[in-house]
């Protein structure tokens, strides 16, 4: 009886622990009317994402050199809470970057790992590029649905952002 009981509930349990292990992806993208320069200019830079997403009130390089790889920034949110983001690589001529959140995050997300990169578009116009793969943080109390779509979110919010700001130049 003990035997059938513990069966049907580690039967219950596989779906959520593997849930948990699931590596979800995240993805975003704009076309911008301006030259890729134009938009890398406003992007690049890894200690000024707050310049350019409304969700950050700040972005400080606390260690390492901004654009380095191996610098290490503290986002602020618009909510106050902070986390660590260290950049994994930088390439200027490529126009693209790609770093990891360090430590804990407010996020409902855990092996988070992000790119973002500046292509030619149509018409002499760019293509901005958004792409994460990360985890639904144990205890998050959210579905994976539901972790992808915050994440999309924020990419399309900083992405449409930038844009606007670009465009209006």
């Amino acid at each position: 009886m003990w035997k059938a009981l513990t069966l049907c509930i580690v039967g219950l349990m596989l779906p959520a622990l593997a849930s948990a292990e699931k590596t979800l992806v995240a993805q975003q993208s704009v076309s911008v009317k301006a030259a890729p320069k134009v938009v890398w200019a406003l992007m690049s830079n890894f200690g000024g994402l707050h310049k350019w997403h409304p969700a950050f009130k700040n972005d400080v390089i606390k260690s390492g050199k901004s654009n380095t790889k191996g610098a290490v920034r503290t986002l602020t949110l618009d909510t106050g809470e902070t986390f660590d983001e260290q950049l994994l690589a930088f390439d200027d001529k490529k126009m693209l970057y790609r770093y990891k959140i360090i430590g804990d995050s407010p996020l409902p997300i855990t092996d988070y790992a992000s790119t973002k990169y500046v292509t030619k578009g149509k018409a002499g116009g760019s293509k901005v590029i958004w792409q994460g793969t990360f985890k639904n943080k144990a205890g998050s109390g959210k579905s994976d649905d539901e972790v992808v779509e915050l994440l999309n979110g924020v990419y399309k919010a900083g992405l449409e952002n930038a844009k606007q700001l670009v465009e209006k130049r």
